[in-house]
């Protein structure tokens, strides 16, 4: 038990790190920021497997020693309760006087009987008594003085050892459901769907044994997520109170019906669970040619970067122009400019949105069929034209507003979402992204029976005492017969010494 519990100590200090660190398994584009913003330590991580901490070898072992050790430590509790659940109470010691307890009352003889018969009508009636109460009794004779052994809380081992065979339990369902389950994230765009296939996901994690057919196809289409952020307290203002994802489901033999996602209150459809991770910012963005034609347009996901959705986001244009352009673009919901001359943005909703663009031109390295992320641009050997030490100011727009590209290479538009609305007003101007996790474990209802399992059994074994009870008529030097009792704890219990002197009184009380 003592290997069980320091391995059960050492699992949850691995797990921290998963707490720290995001974690591809659940936060993919978390992991590429992370790259991005710690390029020397990151790549020190990953050769430890910080970002893959529950599936990890280390974490893996940790856990599987403490399952054997859990199996080590359960069966030879079990055979060793199966015989005492098979075994006579022990016999009543020859000192009770030693015990916790103890206290003594004297021997009630009914008129006309004698002390003998009085003293084996006592016993006679402490062992019906102690049944009642729910004692295991047992007779014993020692010396010419009758006495009765009992014993109960057997169920507090029975709870402990349902508690950690259904710890078992978990562990091995939880395993199971890992081998055939999966999850998946998918950025989605208000407007946009998602269709539960392979292809449709961004990042897909299934488990050793997952079948790819398995997937039942549904649509979920973002209708629209609704932020809240706090405008009364002004030592709070900005800060988020309330994300609701507003979403439209449809299956292949099914209407279309309308569910909500929020945070910490996942959406259960079709098997899966759908869950709210995160949201940002997804500017529609629209490139022409130097003819006018569109060679790009899409509402492209902008990372944020800190509280007030100060956001970072790259655009790929891979056709259409004489040669490719890649923009890295930072988007400011509410932008304001730092005594540095640096833009920033100090409040996260659109109350003045602005998007600043580096231009770059050239190779952006994809034609060679190497994947590369949609959220990084490597620059190099690439010619940057626009911001840094180039001596050309970034492109700065506006939702509406258009700017040419340097070197008659076409324009840009930062399109407004929202064209009816009145001049300055930008609650809707750029459209909102939800990153979903979309989770499939088979295992869900085997781990609620047994984490119910482990909560029966825990109070069971903290609330049920185990205790030993005896009762003797004992003679003394001076031919006198008194009643003697005493218990005995099988572990922590404070009232046995109250129990031992209640079950005396009530039953040295005269008999009516």
């Amino acid at each position: 038990m003592r290997t069980a519990l320091l391995l059960l100590l050492l699992l949850a200090i691995a797990a921290v790190p998963g707490s720290l660190v995001p974690q591809r398994s659940s936060d993919p584009n978390g992991v590429t920021q992370y790259f991005a913003s710690n390029p020397d330590l990151a790549p020190v991580l990953d050769n430890f497997q910080m970002f893959d901490v529950y599936t990890s070898a280390w974490f893996s072992a940790v856990y599987l020693l403490l399952f054997v050790s859990l199996i080590g430590c359960i069966i030879p509790r079990t055979k060793h309760h199966l015989e005492a659940l098979r075994a006579r109470p022990p016999r009543t010691p020859a000192r009770l006087s030693r015990l916790a307890g103890y206290t003594e009352r004297a021997l009630p003889v009914p008129e006309g009987s004698s002390v003998e018969a009085a003293a084996e009508a006592a016993i006679a009636r402490a062992a019906t008594q102690l049944k009642k109460a729910g004692y295991r009794v047992e007779r014993y004779e020692l010396r010419g003085e009758a006495s009765v052994s009992a014993e109960r809380g057997y169920l507090r081992e029975t709870g402990n050892l349902v508690f950690h065979t259904a710890l078992i339990g978990v562990l091995a369902t939880v395993a199971i459901g890992g081998g055939f389950g999966f999850a998946g994230q998918r950025v989605v765009v208000e407007g946009q769907s998602f269709v539960n296939t392979l292809a449709a996901f961004d990042s897909f994690n299934p488990g050793r044994f997952f079948d790819p057919t398995s997937l039942e196809p549904y649509r979920l289409t973002l209708d629209g997520l609704d932020a809240v952020y706090e405008t009364q307290n002004p030592d709070a203002l900005g800060q988020p109170i309330d994300f609701t994802a507003r979403v439209t489901v449809q299956g292949s033999d099914g209407e279309p019906a309308a569910r909500t996602v929020k945070v910490n209150e996942p959406l259960r459809v079709y098997d899966t669970d759908v869950y709210l991770l995160g949201n940002g910012y997804a500017p529609t963005i629209t490139v022409r040619d130097p003819d006018g034609e569109i060679v790009f347009t899409d509402s492209v996901p902008f990372l944020p970067q800190d509280k007030n959705l100060t956001s970072i986001g790259v655009v790929k244009v891979t056709d259409g122009l004489d040669e490719q352009l890649g923009m890295v673009g930072f988007f400011y919901p509410t932008q304001t400019t730092l005594s540095s001359g640096a833009f920033a943005s100090s409040y996260p909703d659109l109350v003045y949105p602005v998007l600043t663009l580096n231009v770059y031109a050239g190779d952006l390295g994809i034609n060679e069929g190497t994947p590369t992320s949609v959220y990084t641009l490597d620059p190099t050997g690439m010619e940057q034209l626009t911001g840094g030490k180039t001596g050309v100011d970034s492109l700065e727009l506006m939702p509406g507003e258009t700017a040419d590209l340097p070197g008659g290479r076409g324009t840009v538009t930062f399109e407004n979402a929202d064209p009816d609305a009145a001049g300055g007003e930008y609650a809707k101007s750029v459209p909102r992204f939800a990153s979903f996790d979309i989770h499939h474990d088979p295992s869900q209802g085997w781990v609620l029976v047994f984490a119910l399992l482990i909560l029966a059994g825990l109070m069971v074994s903290l609330f049920v005492p185990r205790r030993r009870l005896w009762v003797k008529a004992a003679t003394r030097a001076d031919g006198t017969v008194v009643l003697e009792y005493a218990g005995l704890a099988r572990g922590e219990d404070p009232g046995l010494d109250r129990a031992v002197a209640e079950f005396a009184d009530a039953h040295a009380s005269p008999v009516e």
